[in-house]
């Protein structure tokens, strides 16, 4: 692995770029710096048949990082991807307020692992530094009445989110517990673990 690039500032001096179209990963990456770009990595995110929930998000954090670093040179980028899992079962995004309320129904009183894989890659070197990280969140869910998943599903419409919640607003009130060693891993980008990756780029944070 080639050696880091001298220290450079986050904000002003590198081409960081976040390869997510997610408003809430931008929202997370704006706590490092208001200066990033945003590209659409063109990834498949299927499952590969029984493929482990772990190596899935791991595989499809590193798999949207190379796409959109193919054609950004002179840049550091950053994949994530988040896969919702009940036992072997992953839980996608739900996609309706129907199958929102049945994965929530489904989660009711049970515990759900959230892992959340980083990649980054360094396009400013020739071959590309790779570095990858991999966050596990716990949630133990509270036994839900079905009035009380209504209720929660159509105040917030979470039917873009893995596991059918936000834990950033209304989500955090169906739980009876999280257990994270980063409670932004949980959004959908570890913080912690991105300015570990950063710092070992060569890169100050802060």
């Amino acid at each position: 692995m080639p050696a880091a690039l001298p220290g450079v500032d986050l904000v002003l001096n590198i081409d960081l770029v976040l390869a997510s179209t997610s408003r809430y990963r931008a929202e997370l990456l704006r706590r490092l710096t208001p200066t990033f770009r945003q590209i659409a990595p063109l990834v498949d995110e299927g499952r590969h048949g029984d493929e482990a929930p772990e190596a899935l998000a791991a595989r499809l954090a590193l798999a949207k990082a190379e796409a959109v670093a193919a054609t950004t040179p002179h840049a550091l980028v950053i994949g994530s991807d988040q896969v919702a899992a009940e036992g072997t079962s992953v839980l996608g995004k739900p996609g309706s307020a129907a199958a929102a309320h049945a994965q929530l129904t489904a989660c009711s009183g049970r515990e759900v692992r959230f892992l959340t894989a980083l990649a980054l890659v360094d396009t400013r070197t020739v071959p590309w530094c790779t570095a990858t990280a991999l966050d596990i969140t716990r949630v133990r869910f509270r036994s839900l009445d079905a009035a009380e998943i209504a209720r929660y599903v159509a105040r917030e419409q979470p039917l873009d989110c893995a596991g059918s919640f936000k834990v950033e607003g209304l989500g955090i009130s169906l739980f009876e517990r999280v257990d994270s060693s980063d409670p932004s891993a949980l959004v959908g980008l570890p913080l912690i673990a991105l300015c570990r990756l950063l710092r070992a780029a060569g890169v100050s944070v802060p």
